[in-house]
Parts: structure tokens; C-alpha cells; sequence
């Protein structure tokens, strides 16, 4: 189960059987302003894997902030969710989350990344 509205995201799964996994997170996020990096989106990662509560931050540059379900994932993997799952399997909620995260920063075709973000 998904459900989107801007600024929120809900994702939600329950174990099949024993040998699988259940998780429900929500990643919140906001315009922010990082004084080295400037502006950016500050993304809140909270909820629960297998029972267990978790709650993280982390801030992405302007042109970094499309990669959120890469970071979302590594989060949760951290906190329990197995190596082999990604909680971006739901393609259309992430990709409406990804157009409101590019009308929040306004962020246009062409615009330029940090040389020192591609490495």
C-alpha cells in the first residue's frame, strides 16, 4: 500500500508469510537551506521495520534531491530492511513525490549540477 500528497509519502508492506518482511514508513520532506550546500530538500525518513521504530534525517543538494529513494532505501536497510529489498517498488508514488520535489526547488531541464556531486 502507497499514498502520496506533496510533502508525504506512506509506504506500507506486510509479510506474506515468516521468511518475509513487513515495514510502514513515511518520508516527509521540505524545502531547506544548507549553508554549504544552499538550497535543498530536507527529507524525514520515519516509521517502523519489523516492528521496530526509526527516524532519520538526511538533507540533499538542490541537484542531488532526485536520488532520495536511494538514500530512503540505504536508511531502512541500515535499520533492518533486507539488503536484497527497496522500498521504491512503487514507481508511481515515487514518481509523483519526484515531480513535487522538482516544482518545490524549481528545478528545470538543464539546470547544472556540482562537478564535485558527481564523483
Amino acid at each position: 500500500m502507497a499514498m502520496f500528497e506533496p510533502g508525504h509519502l506512506h509506504i506500507e508492506r506486510h509479510a506474506l508469510n515468516k521468511d518475509d518482511f513487513s515495514y510502514n514508513l513515511c518520508i516527509d520532506y521540505e524545502v531547506a537551506h544548507d549553508p554549504k550546500e544552499g538550497k535543498g530538500m530536507l527529507f524525514t525518513l520515519h516509521g517502523t521495520i519489523e516492528d521496530k521504530s526509526l527516524k532519520e534525517q538526511f538533507f540533499l543538494a538542490k541537484d542531488l534531491a532526485f536520488d532520495f529513494a536511494r538514500h530512503a532505501t540505504r536508511l531502512a536497510q541500515q535499520h533492518g530492511l533486507p539488503k536484497s529489498a527497496s522500498i521504491a517498488s512503487m514507481h508511481k508514488y515515487y514518481d509523483e513525490m519526484f515531480e513535487d520535489v522538482r516544482k518545490q526547488l524549481d528545478v528545470k531541464p538543464g539546470d547544472p549540477v556540482k562537478p564535485e556531486h558527481l564523483a
